[in-house]
């Protein structure tokens, strides 16, 4: 399911989207490519897009794919995402909650790229298949202020360089035809699964220290649930389970992105994980996540058809 860019734009003042538009198209949309012997063939990767937009499962990476392997075949198929769905307008870090590692044996987080029409808005009602392998988790985005974010090396530094925290439910495809036997090599390779994802309103950081110090310990204390229309839960966590404290995975990516040439950019927004396991959609289910204990952090809601 691709949605129309005005999904992106909706909600936002006309000039905060330009904004984010023209920060996200100066940046590059994505890392150079580097060919190493186990990189998927063009050809390879064309079959790839052309079964992700049939929602058909693809082939698995090779086993023997190295991360050099991945990184090569994950830019090839951002080159292609980015000409598809694009612009750029953020990125994901995935694998950084331990419970998820263990599931694609792996112990270091992931990341991919986020494109403009991959994003909808808070009550968006999506088709149950919206991919091969479709599957929706908690989450949570923030936005970048200002450059100095890729310095950033503790999460009281990462807020300093954010200006909004955002609700997020994401809705990842992890397209190929055996998922079980993905594992973190894998899961870069294919962008980490990036498909789909529906954002709430946004929670202004607040510009002072008390006010910022307050909403570190928030963010890292808070309860994270996932519930259905009727309330039963569904999932859930901690803001800790991510990394120690989710701004950690920023700090992370800021350190992966620059290995391969790249900088989060003022404007982009950035995912920072999973709070729940990763379950399948079903027609008929609305899914909405809570962040408790994070007072003005409002909920985000999905509808599966």
């Amino acid at each position: 399911m691709h949605a129309s860019p005005r999904h992106l734009v909706r909600g936002l003042s006309v000039v905060a989207a330009a904004a984010l538009l023209a920060a996200c198209a100066s940046a590059p949309s994505h890392a150079p490519i580097v060919q190493t012997a186990g990189c998927l063939s063009d050809a390879q990767v064309a079959t790839w897009m052309a079964d992700y937009n049939a929602r058909k499962p693809a082939m698995n990476p090779p086993e023997s794919m190295t991360m050099a392997d991945a990184a090569c075949t994950r830019a090839k198929l951002q080159q292609r995402l980015a000409a598809q769905d694009g612009p750029l307008v953020g990125y994901k870090a995935g694998l950084t909650n331990p419970a998820v590692q263990k599931k694609f044996n792996t112990d270091q987080p992931v990341w991919g790229a986020l494109y403009s029409t991959m994003l909808l808005n808070s009550g968006a009602t999506v088709d149950a298949a919206f991919g091969a392998r479709p599957l929706y988790e908690a989450d949570l985005l923030v936005r970048v202020k200002d450059a100095a974010i890729n310095a950033a090396k503790t999460p009281a530094e990462v807020l300093r360089h954010v200006d909004q925290i955002v609700p997020f439910i994401e809705l990842p495809d992890l397209m190929v035809q055996a998922p079980p036997k993905l594992n973190g090599v894998g899961v870069s390779a294919i962008n980490v699964g990036a498909r789909l994802g529906v954002r709430g309103p946004a929670l202004p950081v607040p510009q002072d220290a008390a006010g910022q110090a307050r909403l570190l310990t928030e963010l890292r204390d808070m309860n994270v649930s996932l519930t259905d229309a009727h309330g039963a839960k569904l999932g859930g966590g901690k803001g800790s389970d991510v990394l120690e404290h989710p701004l950690n995975a920023v700090v992370w990516l800021a350190g992966a992105l620059k290995a391969q040439g790249l900088a989060m950019q003022p404007g982009q927004l950035i995912s920072l994980g999973s709070f729940s396991a990763l379950l399948p959609p079903k027609p008929g289910l609305q899914a909405t996540v809570h962040y408790g204990g994070v007072p003005g952090l409002q909920p985000v809601t999905v509808t599966f058809r």
